[in-house]
């Protein structure tokens, strides 16, 4: 039962992962009121949260519960997909550094390019990830 929660746990983060970069894709414009900015503020401390609960539930299936921990550990696919949830948490640094540093702004705020082209590579890398998580769970990756 244990596993099961973990997983589902899992889930619910990926899941909310991926709601929270759409919503702050959709929401960005070139420039931005305050409340928008506040919104996206917001929206990115959750999108924070759940890519907490992502990484405690996946260490906790990879050192805890379910399958032997050698079969995460030896298998190049998981350490792929380790590498760029690492990847995914770095890039959501600058959005969130943007976010917090203009959420009190009383004025318009011009929104670099480079903050939407950092949250598609998010889509992207959210995209890929679960893909290389059910290849890995078929067995793909294990050292012979």
């Amino acid at each position: 039962m244990d596993e099961i929660l973990v997983r589902y746990l899992h889930f619910i983060g990926i899941m909310t992962l991926a709601a929270t970069l759409v919503a702050e894709h959709l929401l960005l414009a070139p420039s931005l009121a305050p409340a928008q900015l506040r919104r996206l503020a917001r929206i990115d401390a959750i999108y924070g949260l759940a890519a907490l609960l992502v990484l405690g539930a996946g260490l906790t299936l990879w050192l805890g519960v379910g399958k032997p921990a050698v079969f995460y550990s030896h298998n190049w696919v998981f350490h792929l997909k380790l590498t760029l949830f690492v990847l995914l948490a770095l890039l959501s640094i600058y959005p969130t550094r943007f976010f917090l540093k203009h959420r009190n702004s009383e004025a318009e705020v011009a929104v670099p390019k480079a903050i939407v082209m950092v949250v598609r590579t998010e889509l992207l890398l959210l995209l890929v990830i679960p893909l290389l998580a059910a290849t890995m769970a078929k067995g793909v990756g294990l050292a012979q």
